[in-house]
């Protein structure tokens, strides 16, 4: 296999906008012709829109783009910016009528790192979409991951910045590729060297702590609900240029989840919206074992790669300013 450049993607567009004063912002993966779309939600707190409409057994099989936001459910609004984009362009699923864009996204929590009250909303989800045919290669913190954190077990002070990451790899004619928004509870560790490279970090000390061995700790305070447990949540699309079913895709997404549970610790917690959208343009004939596999491989190089491209902002150190 060998890596790919975003600009390299065959049949899918990225883009972002994001309010960097504010730090939220949302990301649009979109397929003009469509793809068949499948979801996994692991996570006990998800915010979503659409998803249900991708079940198996449901009616329509592709979507036109999915969306990655900021904003907790506020930025779900990013959607429609998107859908008004995708019409404009004739794009969308034929009613006769007229052509409805089917566009499912998930968002993230980010309310406590920038400005509360400014959230990504429909303009903000259609320049995402003009960003997406501009310039889609810059990655870190923008889009979704603007103002993404980890390790927040023990509140903001000793959270990290993260960001939204991308992966891609071509074998023979067959792309899978990956962008995720990392926002986790938990601590990123690198599964190859199974280093620690972000998350419950103290800033006086200079040393990471583990959110595991912490949320154990604290496991008689019953504060699982309380503030610092609700700014968490990993989203991420995959994307292919393969043929593949509905329900293959709803399955892929759900194996390729592996790849966040190598990547953070802990994940898929009752307060994490852990969600996975698996998009497939049905371009190539290929093995879905060999898929998923893959699948799983680039969530998590696109998890380890928004955490080292993000930078601080608001004093929340990144990987760049530790390492």
């Amino acid at each position: 296999m060998k890596k790919l450049f975003v600009d390299e993607l065959q049949d899918f567009r990225i883009g972002h906008q994001q309010d960097t004063d504010a730090l939220t912002g949302c990301t649009v993966i979109i397929c003009e012709e469509g793809a068949t779309t499948g979801v996994d939600v692991k996570g006990g707190a998800p915010g979503t829109r659409e998803t249900d409409l991708l079940a198996s057994e449901n009616t329509v099989e592709k979507a036109h783009a999915t969306f990655l936001s900021g904003g907790s459910a506020f930025g779900l609004d990013a959607g429609s910016g998107v859908m008004y984009f995708l019409e404009e362009r004739d794009i969308g699923f034929d009613v006769v009528f007229a052509k409805v864009p089917i566009v499912p996204g998930a968002i993230l929590f980010d309310l406590g790192v920038g400005s509360p009250s400014i959230r990504p909303d429909k303009m903000m989800g259609y320049q995402a979409c003009v960003n997406a045919y501009e310039n889609t290669s810059v990655f870190g913190n923008v889009g979704a991951g603007c103002g993404a954190t980890v390790g927040k077990a023990l509140g903001n002070d000793y959270s990290m910045k993260s960001g939204i990451g991308f992966a891609a790899y071509q074998l023979g004619s067959l792309q899978v590729a990956a962008v995720v928004a990392v926002n986790a509870i938990g601590d990123i560790v690198d599964p190859i060297t199974n280093q620690t490279i972000a998350g419950l970090y103290d800033k006086t000390k200079r040393q990471f702590l583990s959110s595991e061995e912490t949320l154990i700790s604290q496991a008689e305070k019953k504060l699982l609900a309380q503030d610092r447990y609700s700014g968490n949540t990993t989203i991420g699309t995959i994307m292919t240029n393969a043929n593949l079913t509905k329900a293959q895709t709803n399955k892929i997404a759900s194996i390729a989840q592996d790849g966040i549970a190598k990547t953070i610790t802990p994940s898929h917690t009752l307060i994490d919206g852990d969600t996975l959208f698996m998009m497939a343009s049905g371009k190539v004939e290929a093995d879905p074992n060999a898929i998923a596999i893959i699948a799983t491989k680039v969530i998590q190089e696109a998890i380890i790669d928004g955490v080292k491209k993000a930078t601080s902002v608001a004093g929340i150190p990144s990987y760049n300013d530790i390492f």
